[in-house]
């Protein structure tokens, strides 16, 4: 089986992050957002996954070699000279996704983490017969997204309301789609969308069937979501008993920590933190609600909370970080100096204290 994931642009909600790695290479949980796909196709058979990209995709495919390698699976790129929307970039790569065995493939977009139930997918793709299946996933909130509307029993998509106005359903379409090669059929090579163009038609030919997602969504494609998606993922290795959680009199709750990084005495770290491979977290500091990146050194009696710490950042001594504040690579902040929700470009230090959200160029 084949997999075509949707990479895309470039990634400015996500900035000062991007600035310095393309989106789906940004740390999630201790490793880029992109290996969790990946890791979770290789797990149910996929030999072969194409990234659909437009930009950096040289910076992508030589980090991904490695991988490659590790995972045992091929990794190739189909490249866009302009951007192609969600649907185009399946037509651009259609050489990569077809082969004589007439299997369907699966599309994913990049910003999106779940449990990946993928293996349930294809056998429901089976059962029901159809084109194509997307998956959707119940949201409180439908007004922000596009919602579909699907036949509760079969789950035959009836047709797709855009950011409805008054309720008419709670499911979302979740990014995450298996498709016959037969679809490629109705997608030209232009700039175009899988969502507004190509999902309808099926839907009106009844050949596309919608399953609901068990377990945990999120598209973590901007720091809110990123930071309420990274609790989402720590809950779910908690159900499944990871070891990877890390334990002990001062962790609090669901902690991820790399076996490099070192943490001195007197922290109280948690709940929902993840601590990347050589970071140094000196003695009495507090940490929660955040992820602080690899080589990052926080130092004594600081305080990081719903946060993101870039790599290679310093944290000063008695400094404190919070409300969404996001250092961009190599940031350095002095000691004592507070942030509340600043935005901090790569390679500056910040030797006063930022009082209101603000991007600090």
């Amino acid at each position: 089986m084949k997999a075509l994931i949707l990479v895309g642009g470039f990634g400015t909600r996500l900035r000062p992050l991007t600035l310095s790695v393309p989106k789906p290479l940004v740390d999630f949980g201790n490793k880029p957002m992109i290996l969790h796909q990946i890791e979770a196709l290789k797990a149910i058979g996929v030999t072969e996954v194409v990234l659909a990209i437009n930009y950096q995709p040289e910076v992508m495919m030589n980090f991904l070699k490695d991988f490659e390698a590790k995972l045992g699976i091929k990794i190739t790129c189909s490249q866009e000279t302009e951007p192609l929307g969600t649907a185009g970039p399946l037509a651009l790569a259609r050489d990569k996704l077809i082969d004589d065995s007439g299997e369907p493939f699966f599309v994913l977009n990049s910003d999106v983490i779940s449990e990946y139930p993928l293996k349930d997918m294809i056998e429901f793709h089976k059962s029901h017969g159809g084109e194509a299946s997307i998956m959707v996933t119940q949201v409180d909130e439908p007004s922000k997204y596009g919602v579909v509307i699907m036949e509760e029993s079969t789950g035959q998509v009836e047709r797709f309301v855009e950011k409805p106005k008054i309720f008419v359903g709670n499911k979302i379409n979740a990014g995450i789609y298996l498709l016959n090669p037969s679809v490629l059929d109705c997608i030209e090579l232009r700039p175009t969308s899988i969502e507004k163009e190509v999902f309808p038609k099926i839907a009106a030919e009844k050949k596309l069937y919608a399953m609901v997602l068990s377990g945990f969504w999120m598209d973590i494609g901007q720091p809110k979501d990123y930071i309420s998606g990274l609790r989402l993922y720590l809950d779910s290795l908690r159900k499944q008993s990871s070891p990877l959680l890390a334990s002990g009199t001062n962790i609090i709750g669901n902690v991820l920590v790399d076996e490099t990084a070192k943490i001195g005495e007197g922290c109280l770290i948690g709940p929902d933190v993840a601590i990347g491979p050589g970071c140094v977290v000196e003695s009495g500091v507090r940490l929660s609600r955040c992820t602080v990146m690899r080589g990052v050194r926080i130092k004594k009696h600081a305080c990081v909370s719903g946060s993101i710490i870039g790599w290679h950042s310093t944290v000063g001594q008695w400094a404190r970080a919070e409300n969404m504040t996001i250092l961009g690579e190599d940031v350095h902040v002095g000691d004592e100096v507070y942030s509340n929700g600043g935005v901090v470009l790569p390679h500056k230090e910040i030797k006063s204290s930022i009082l209101k959200p603000e991007i600090v160029m």
